[in-house]
């Protein structure tokens, strides 16, 4: 695990003034931390990485954001959103969007200092609660699934790492023709058609951890 370079390069967003100030004083007060712009949406957030290569985002969450960051292939750099209701949180869209970190708006200071330093140091970070939100849909939603063989939950945990068919066949010591077979089963299974679908049921289902 990469330990990050200080300080911590961070962008502040967040539509209200006294959040945004608020969450950029806490942040400014620490020397590991440098809050390199603070702003009230992610329009022009693009640009902003490009230039000012922030190494976290810290992100507000409120309803005008879900549609963009939904519409998002992915963030450029590791992002933490603060959410209201964890319960409401899309985790498919939040993992195909790459979204390092989820923490209630009551987080206390200690607990966001430390999940910045966690995602910079290439971790992601879950509150507990989503953690015990997801364990008790499994039992409901795996009904929904056909249950995947222990050959099948070891590949999509492999498939989490973004490894090809070919270094698959090979850690694995089988033919690349069977991992093909593997994955299309899963596929058919979760009832998914791409391996970022995969990896994102397969998470909410409790079955691989990323």
């Amino acid at each position: 695990m990469p330990n990050p370079q200080f300080p911590i390069k961070i962008i502040v967003i967040a539509v209200s003034p006294v959040i945004r100030m608020g969450l950029s004083a806490m942040l400014e007060d620490n020397s590991k931390f440098q809050v390199v712009k603070s702003i009230s949406d992610i329009d022009s957030l693009t640009d902003d990485i490009a230039r000012l290569q922030p190494d976290i985002i810290l992100l507000d969450w409120n309803n005008q954001d879900y549609e963009s960051i939904s519409q998002s292939q992915q963030f450029i750099c590791a992002t933490i959103i603060l959410v209201d209701e964890l319960e409401d949180i899309n985790l498919e869209t939040i993992l195909a969007a790459r979204i390092k970190g989820i923490l209630p708006h009551n987080s206390t200071e200690s607990e966001i200092i430390a999940a910045v330093e966690a995602v910079a140091s290439s971790l992601v970070v879950f509150h507990p609660d989503i953690v015990d939100n997801l364990q008790l849909q499994k039992s409901t939603n795996l009904q929904h699934h056909e249950k995947l063989t222990n050959r099948e939950i070891e590949i999509l945990q492999m498939l989490t790492s973004g490894l090809s068919n070919k270094a698959i066949a090979q850690q694995l010591h089988i033919s690349e023709h069977t991992v093909k077979f593997h994955v299309s089963s899963i596929f058919q299974k979760l009832n998914v058609s791409t391996r970022t679908e995969a990896v994102a049921v397969g998470v909410r289902l409790g079955l691989i951890m990323l």
